[in-house]
């Protein structure tokens, strides 16, 4: 089968289309699915560019993983004898490793089915980044009906979804994002909108109850003064230095203000709720852009820039 592979860490030049061998069902809770869609994740950058907390699961030197991706949208071509949620044929939507390839073999308890009312490639969009939404707000926050939030990158892969939750947990979100995205996440159900290139909401003097920093471009301290009494700052930037453990357990400290780090856990209860959004129109995927496999590469490049709306996705069949 075809796979976009990596032997070594670097820019995305180092990523080629090779032939590998097929996965099989080795384990009998998974099922063989011919890969449709997938997308590319910040967590696709990381790995490829070799940070050192990648490099410590995924080897030192080089990658003993060598196919990227983590969601994927496709078709099931084989189950394994306990398998019972679901059958050859199903059009099915989910996290998995290496799904910038024709075949995976994913565990049952990491996919669900696709929602009726949309593609291959706006399923694809949605594991990692709604599953990461879902959960640092839902879970790490507790996000309560009529509690302000903020949300700091609010037209990117895990922004866009986050605006649209907190709208749906009956939050007063405010958006982040730049001016050309503004109207974007006014649609997806923001109630204020600021131009991070006009303006510092941290300068505003409004305090909120949740801020999420969905593209790791503040820090905990530099939030510290928009929190209310109680506020919680999330990040999901383990892998940035600025995020240091410490620094966060440090600030944890200062009074009844928290700062959480957040790591998605890939499940299909979660799947299986965000699909039910979906399908309700109370939920729905922003896509910047396909590529085609055979242009990895330039979708990594595309990545790189830190800049991208919505979700990037790689068309594999």
């Amino acid at each position: 089968m075809r796979a976009a592979v990596y032997s070594t860490y670097g820019p995305p030049e180092v990523i080629r289309i090779s032939d590998v061998e097929q996965p099989s069902i080795k384990e009998q809770d998974r099922v063989l699915i011919r890969v449709h869609s997938a997308s590319v994740n910040t967590l696709d950058r990381l790995y490829r560019k070799g940070y050192l907390p990648t490099r410590m699961d995924n080897g030192l030197t080089k990658p003993k993983s060598p196919i990227l991706g983590i969601d994927v949208a496709g078709t099931i071509e084989a189950v394994g004898e306990n398998v019972n949620k679901f059958k050859v044929g199903d059009h099915i939507f989910g996290s998995c490793f290496g799904s910038h390839s024709e075949y995976v073999a994913p565990r049952e308890i990491f996919l669900s089915h696709m929602p009726k009312n949309i593609t291959f490639e706006e399923a694809a969009s949605i594991p990692c980044a709604a599953q990461t939404a879902l959960q640092a707000l839902r879970d790490v926050a507790q996000v309560k009906q009529g509690q302000r939030v903020l949300i700091y990158g609010a037209s990117g892969g895990v922004g866009h979804f986050a605006v649209q939750l907190a709208n749906y947990f009956g939050a007063e979100v405010t958006a982040v994002c730049s001016t050309t995205n503004l109207g974007c996440v006014k649609e997806l159900g923001a109630h204020y909108v600021i131009d991070y290139t006009q303006e510092d909401f941290t300068h505003n003097k409004n305090k909120y109850d949740i801020i999420l920093d969905a593209v790791g471009k503040r820090t905990f301290f530099s939030c510290l003064s928009s929190l209310t009494e109680k506020g919680i700052y999330i990040t999901e930037h383990l892998f940035n230095p600025k995020y240091h453990p410490a620094q966060l357990m440090l600030g944890s400290l200062m009074g009844r203000k928290k700062a959480k780090i957040h790591l998605t856990k890939p499940n299909d209860r979660d799947l299986d709720f965000l699909s039910g959004l979906v399908e309700e129109g109370e939920l729905r995927p922003v896509i910047e852009k396909c590529f085609p496999l055979e242009q990895i590469v330039e979708a990594h490049r595309h990545i790189e820039s830190g800049r991208t709306k919505g979700k990037i996705i790689i068309k594999v069949k």
